[in-house]
């Protein structure tokens, strides 16, 4: 009898020894991938958010995608371009990355696009949304083709909702400004000005009066001066961006303190999950264009990151990572079952091919979460097709910490209301 409990215990063990090599083998190759995000310095808070999404995507598929193994190679912009582009050719040639995806800050995005296009390392889903970027893309689509697809397209195609909803609001009587007078501000970088020349021009050609145009150090926190002035010029409207959670919140703070009545344009304020705690109700009545929350999926997905990471996750920079990592999980799939290997050369190919032209993309029944779908063609590559049924967001107004969608007036849950 204890023979036979001895080859019995003998077989367990092969058992175990044939799946745990059969593991091994599904899983004998490496691919390194880069991720490109502040995870330090001014937005430490959108890296960190980027490091939770980044991990929960991968988390599902055990880093796993056929026999690669994904290896993640963190690289640190610190919201500095210099910064970055010197990270990133780190990652290259020191850590050996073979290919990269994300990214926060659009002058981190011009910098980063030419390291990507030298090393030919094949870059998913930057979110620098300057037309800078699509400038130099279109400027040499050849050499660019390796920053594959972005994750916001430029301003002008976004911000317009901002200017609609104003002047829809004028038209029903729900808004009488004493003046049709806009302050612009917001950072100074790419994304900063590339914005703020958007909703400048906007503005104009509705006829609105441009008093102002104010931009300022990412870092800078203290706005009353700039506030103060404001208040004497008595404008109807400040509209304008920061990429940094401490100088957004800030701003809009300061503007409560020193009893602004303008209607606030904060164009990023919600993309730090916990940003309530740091504006304060001061934020009441500011307009915002932030993708919602809406379904049970998406939902269940902000539960999982505050519970296993401790904070409250944005749909604008957690949420679009993390459709943003599912979907180059979805590429890295179709590129081995075409080509039948990973690494930069295929995936570049898949870029070029099957994205750039529309064949592949990503949309709810592929477990998107914050946007309809995220597709691509050849009249808006580097950006995704901006449309209701594909990337698209709202114009948010807020309340106590809450934003609820106010335009377009076919997905408003409630109307617009001036202070």
């Amino acid at each position: 009898m204890r023979s036979k409990h001895v080859w019995i215990g003998l077989i367990i063990v092969g058992l175990v020894a044939v799946l745990g090599a059969g593991n091994a083998f599904c899983a004998s190759k490496t691919l390194k991938v880069g991720v490109l995000g502040p995870f330090t310095g001014p937005a430490a808070k959108n890296g960190a958010e980027f490091k939770a999404s980044v991990e929960m995507a991968l988390e599902k598929i055990n880093y796993t995608v056929g026999d690669y193994k994904i290896e993640i190679v963190w690289i640190d912009s610190q919201s500095d371009p210099a910064k970055a582009t010197s990270a990133y050719e780190e990652a290259v040639e020191r850590k050996g990355i073979d290919t990269a995806m994300q990214n926060w800050h659009s002058s981190v995005a011009v910098a980063a696009m030419d390291v990507a296009a030298k090393y030919k390392i094949p870059h998913w889903f930057g979110f620098g949304a300057t037309e800078v970027v699509n400038e130099k893309w279109r400027a040499n689509p050849e050499k660019y083709s390796y920053w594959g697809g972005k994750g916001w397209p430029i301003p002008a195609k976004m911000v317009l909702g901002y200017v609609e909803c104003l002047e829809n609001a004028i038209a029903s009587g729900a808004w009488k400004p004493a003046a049709k007078t806009v302050a612009i501000y917001g950072e100074d970088s790419d994304w900063g000005r590339s914005l703020g020349g958007a909703l400048k021009d906007l503005f104009a050609e509705k006829g609105w009066e441009i008093v102002s145009e104010d931009y300022f150090a990412l870092t800078q926190t203290d706005f009353y001066p700039l506030l103060g002035k404001y208040k004497k010029q008595n404008v109807a409207v400040l509209a304008g961006t920061s990429t940094a959670a401490p100088t957004m919140t800030a701003f809009v703070k300061q503007a409560g303190e020193v009893g602004l009545k303008s209607v606030i344009i904060a164009d990023g304020l919600g993309w730090m999950g916990d940003w309530y705690k740091m504006a304060g109700p001061a934020s009441n009545g500011v307009l915002d264009m932030i993708p919602q929350l809406t379904t049970p999926e998406a939902q269940q997905w902000a539960k999982d990151i505050k519970s296993k990471y401790g904070f409250n996750p944005s749909p604008s920079a957690g949420g679009l990572c993390y459709d943003g990592t599912n979907m180059f999980i979805k590429i890295l799939k179709h590129t081995l079952d075409k080509h039948g290997s990973l690494d930069k050369v295929t995936i570049h190919k898949t870029f070029v091919e099957d994205i750039h032209t529309g064949k592949l993309t990503f949309g709810k029944a592929d477990g998107a979460l914050i946007m309809n779908e995220y597709r691509y063609n050849a009249d808006t590559v580097p950006d995704p097709v901006v449309a209701k049924d594909g990337y698209y967001f709202p114009v948010i107004q807020y309340t106590n910490g809450k934003g609820e969608i106010v335009f377009p007036d076919d997905w408003k849950v409630k109307d617009f209301m001036a202070k």
